[in-house]
C-alpha cells in the first residue's frame, strides 16, 4: 500500500493522472469526472429513478451504439465500394458472393439503420410522452427533432448506394416528391440529383452525403445533445 501512495506522489503519475485512488470521498467522484476526456459530460451523482430501464427503456443510448455500429461498419463497407456505374451494383454483389463474411458485414450495417430509425422515432416518442421537452428542455428538444431527420436522410442517401432496380426506383419516387414542394421544389430536386435524372452525379452525391457530410453533421449534434442534457439537469 505504501508503495501505491508513494508512486501516485511521483511527478509521472500525477501528470498522467489528475486524481488519486482509492476513490472515498464525493470530492475523489468529482475529480474523476472533471478530468476525464470522456466522464466530463455525466454528472457525479445521478437519481436511480432516472438510471433505471422502466424510466427511458435506454432507447437514446440504443440509438448512439447503433450509430457507432453504422459508422463502424459503413468504414469497412467504403473499403470495398466504388461511388460509380456500374461498379457500385458490382461491388454490393462481390459483397455478397465474394467477399469474407461481406454478406454479414452488409447486413449488419442495413439492420442497423433500420434499428436506429425505431429507436430514435421511440425515443422521441417517450420524451414527448415525458413532457421532456419542456422549459429548459426546449432547444435539446429541437436538437433532437434535427437528430431525427438526419438519422431519416441517412436511410434515404444510403438506399440509392448499392444501385439496383429498388433503390434506383425508390430514389425516383422520393425525389419525384421533393420536387412538389413549394417554390423550391424544382430546383431542390435538380441539386439533390446533380442533373434532371438519377445518374453518375447522382450517386457520388448521395455517397458524399452518406458517408462524409451527414456523418459529421450528426455526430456533433450527438455531442450537443449530450452536453445539453446535463446542462439542461440530466434525464427526465
Amino acid at each position: 500500500m505504501k508503495i501505491w501512495q508513494k508512486l501516485q506522489d511521483t511527478v509521472a503519475w500525477r501528470s498522467i493522472f489528475r486524481t488519486r485512488l482509492p476513490i472515498k470521498t464525493n470530492l475523489d467522484r468529482s475529480l474523476v469526472i472533471f478530468n476525464s476526456l470522456t466522464m466530463h459530460i455525466h454528472p457525479v451523482k445521478v437519481r436511480e429513478l432516472a438510471i433505471s430501464f422502466s424510466y427511458t427503456f435506454y432507447l437514446g443510448m440504443i440509438s448512439f451504439f447503433l450509430f457507432v455500429i453504422l459508422v463502424v461498419t459503413g468504414v469497412l463497407l467504403m473499403l470495398y465500394y466504388q461511388p460509380a456505374i456500374p461498379n457500385a451494383y458490382e461491388n454490393m454483389k462481390d459483397l455478397e458472393y465474394v467477399v469474407s463474411n461481406g454478406l454479414f458485414l452488409r447486413n449488419m450495417h442495413r439492420w442497423a439503420a433500420h434499428l436506429m430509425v425505431i429507436t430514435a422515432f421511440l425515443h422521441m416518442l417517450r420524451v414527448f410522452y415525458k413532457g421532456a421537452y419542456r422549459p429548459p428542455r426546449q432547444f435539446n428538444w429541437a436538437v433532437g427533432v434535427i437528430l431525427l431527420i438526419l438519422t431519416l436522410l441517412l436511410s434515404y442517401t444510403g438506399y440509392l448506394l448499392p444501385y439496383d432496380q429498388l433503390a434506383y426506383w425508390a430514389v425516383t419516387v422520393g425525389a419525384n416528391i421533393a420536387k412538389y414542394v413549394p417554390v423550391t421544389g424544382e430546383q431542390f430536386r435538380f441539386l439533390l440529383l446533380g442533373g434532371n435524372q438519377i445518374g453518375e452525379y447522382t450517386l457520388v452525391r448521395f455517397y458524399v452525403l452518406h458517408c462524409v457530410i451527414l456523418p459529421l453533421a450528426l455526430t456533433g449534434l450527438v455531442a450537443l445533445h449530450f452536453w445539453r442534457i446535463r446542462k439542461d439537469g440530466g434525464l427526465h
